[in-house]
């Protein structure tokens, strides 16, 4: 895992890398080029994983001194690619997966991103026909941020590094603001809170031809979801899941550095665990876990069956709201963007914890719960299947043993299938409804007015190419693609990177992936259960407690005792910074009658008003104009 960062026509600037110093610890590498459009740089800073040798620094040039590679990532299966190409009569001076990514390219041309399996952003450039060529991952695991004008183009790991270039005026983007205040949507498009800063989607390609009097960047996806559906059902799924599975954990354990793992004690983090164990039977394994004590959302019970059925040298932390006080503008500035939770807190303790074990590559349980439908909000798309189809029988049956499992109660259950059952263009209008019930009156009426035929759920799903979820199917395919994962991996790449730390996500193994998504909906919801064919694929890696386990809490925080004790003063300051400082977004009044009545318990705590706190904070560090 690493830091990127190419730009043509721009002055040479190297400390547009160096601001990325903590995704590269272990290397820095800065070359400049001649160009019809002027200099072309290519920065890099190394976390070495692969052939820990200098052989493995960047940029990269293959032996014509013809291409140059700027990587981030990891390319699992670069022994069998290398395997191939050396067959063709490719001749390696390295050990390290780049040099295999590099030569690839070369061969193939873009036909060889098909060939990769792994996490990946890259640049690299054609120094004969003035070319550079940029590419993101298939799931966007690996970021790659874009800043362009008619003459010049910036790429980039991280925001912070295009900040003050020309075209980025570091003003807000108020659109994306609307869609993060009102419904804690990120990374849903490829825009960015900052106008002028764009991403590549997951599966996109970036060409930039550089010419004398213009420098043009075309965009096209080399990777789209498929629609395919599975005839496997039954235990025939299972196994399919299982081998697959076993195949992404073996290939994901590929490194030179100490391997460990994030565990929550949820199903996902849990059956990594115990894959990594029937690998690797003999050798350590590291976890680390964030629980709290006497906190409903404590896991350390689950945490415990699980390195006691694995045998796993655990460490546990217990993050505290009054060190989230102490961090949460490091938090914030390695984030570049307001993230909308305390959550995230969690997880950047988890990573620190690794990093003091001395653990340099972390997996983690990432993508199972968008691509196996493990998030409870699925069980509406599933009913609402049901009674589509005049299932009632099967309706009424799963709306019982959902009321007796998980206590929702069948108005609630009913509401909740009245969005996917009902028709496009009122659609909408109940997702506006429910974020002006979920917001309250606090976002300032002009600002709302300005957006009101925005929908972000729509915006999301025409960004990623895909349709509005009706059913658990194109459910997941949405979650994937354009909503929940994409700032799960965000928020885990930043956390993760802070602390020099390479996190890799099994679960986002594409042939695994194409085989979740195309499984029927009962394979992955049955009656009040979540993930049925994963859970019966992992069945014997688990321990009982945990395979049976019906809540999901992952790495969560008591974030509504905090705000009423510890964090009190951060959330009443907070909000009153983000008052001064962006007036026109907020109705001050409502806002500070939702704060008062929040804090004094008249009303239950939820993400908003943190999303309120972090976006002013946000602000704030990246002084960030309205």
């Amino acid at each position: 895992m690493c830091g990127i960062y190419a730009s043509i026509g721009l002055p040479p600037d190297p400390d547009r890398i160096d601001r990325v110093a903590h995704r590269g610890p272990d290397g820095r590498g800065w070359d400049t080029f001649k160009s019809p459009a002027g200099p072309v740089c290519l920065g890099h800073r190394r976390l070495a994983i692969i052939d820990l040798s200098t052989a493995g620094v960047q940029p990269m040039a293959d032996r014509s001194g013809r291409y140059h590679l700027v990587y981030n990532g990891e390319i699992y299966n670069y022994r069998e690619l290398r395997a191939e190409l050396t067959a063709r009569g490719e001749i390696f001076a390295t050990e390290t997966d780049s040099e295999v990514l590099l030569r690839a390219f070369i061969c193939w041309g873009r036909g060889a991103l098909t060939k990769l399996r792994g996490m990946f952003a890259f640049v690299i450039y054609d120094r004969q026909t003035h070319t550079v060529f940029a590419a993101r991952d298939r799931f966007g695991i690996k970021p790659v941020y874009l800043a362009a004008t008619s003459r010049t183009v910036a790429f980039a790991s991280e925001i912070k590094q295009l900040l003050g270039l020309p075209g980025v005026s570091g003003r807000l983007n108020r659109d994306l603001a609307f869609d993060y205040l009102t419904a804690g949507m990120q990374d849903h498009t490829s825009g960015t809170m900052y106008e002028g800063i764009t991403q590549l989607r997951p599966g996109e390609l970036a060409t930039v031809v550089i010419g004398t009097a213009a420098v043009k960047v075309e965009l096209a996806h080399w990777y789209r979801p498929s629609d395919h559906a599975s005839s496997l059902a039954g235990s025939a799924a299972a196994d399919d899941v299982r081998a697959r599975l076993e195949d992404s954990v073996r290939l994901h354990l590929r490194s030179d550095v100490a391997i460990g793992s994030c565990l929550s004690g949820g199903l996902d983090s849990s059956a990594i665990v115990g894959l990594v164990r029937a690998e690797l039977p003999d050798t350590e394994l590291r976890t680390v876990s964030a629980c709290y004590a006497g906190e409903s959302v404590d896991e350390r019970r689950y945490v415990d069956a699980v390195s006691s059925f694995n045998r796993t040298r655990a460490t546990i932390v217990t993050p505290r709201a009054e060190d989230l006080f102490d961090q949460v503008r490091t938090i914030t500035w390695h984030q570049d963007e307001p993230f909308g939770s305390t959550s995230i807190y969690a997880q950047w303790c988890v990573f620190a914890a690794a990093r003091e074990a001395g653990v340099k590559v972390m997996l983690d349980g990432q993508g199972a719960d968008e691509t196996f439908a493990g998030y409870h909000t699925a069980f509406a798309y599933d009913l609402a299947s049901h009674i589509r189809r005049g299932k009632w029988l099967k309706a009424l049956a799963a709306v019982r043993d959902r009321s007796r499992v998980h206590g929702a109660s069948v108005n609630d259950q009913l509401a909740r299938a009245a969005m996917p059952l009902a028709p496009a263009w009122l659609r909408p209008r109940l997702r506006s409804l429910h974020r002006r019930r979920a917001s309250g009156d606090w976002i300032n009426p002009g600002f709302r007015a300005a957006n009101r035929n925005r929908d972000p759920m729509e915006v999301a799903a025409q960004a990623a190419g895909v349709g509005l979820a009706r059913n658990v199917d194109s459910l997941c395919v949405a979650m994937t693609f354009s909503s929940n994962l994409q700032m799960l991996l965000h928020w885990e790449d930043r956390n993760s990177m802070a602390h020099g730390i390479e996190a890799r996500v099994p679960f986002l193994d594409h042939p695994l992936v194409e085989l979740a998504l195309s499984l029927a909906a009962n394979e992955k919801i049955e009656g009040a259960t979540t993930k049925n064919v994963l859970r019966r694929a992992v069945v014997d890696r688990l321990p009982a407690l945990v395979r049976d386990r019906q809540d999901k809490i992952g790495f969560a925080t008591p974030e509504a005792s905090w705000m009423k004790g510890p964090l009190r003063p951060l959330i009443a300051d907070g909000v009153a910074s983000t008052l001064r400082n962006y007036p026109d977004l907020f109705d001050r009044s409502a806002l500070q009658r939702r704060l008062d009545q929040t804090l004094s318990g008249a009303q239950p705590a939820d993400s908003s008003l943190w999303r309120v706190v972090n976006f002013g904070l946000w602000g704030e560090i990246f002084k960030v104009g309205v």
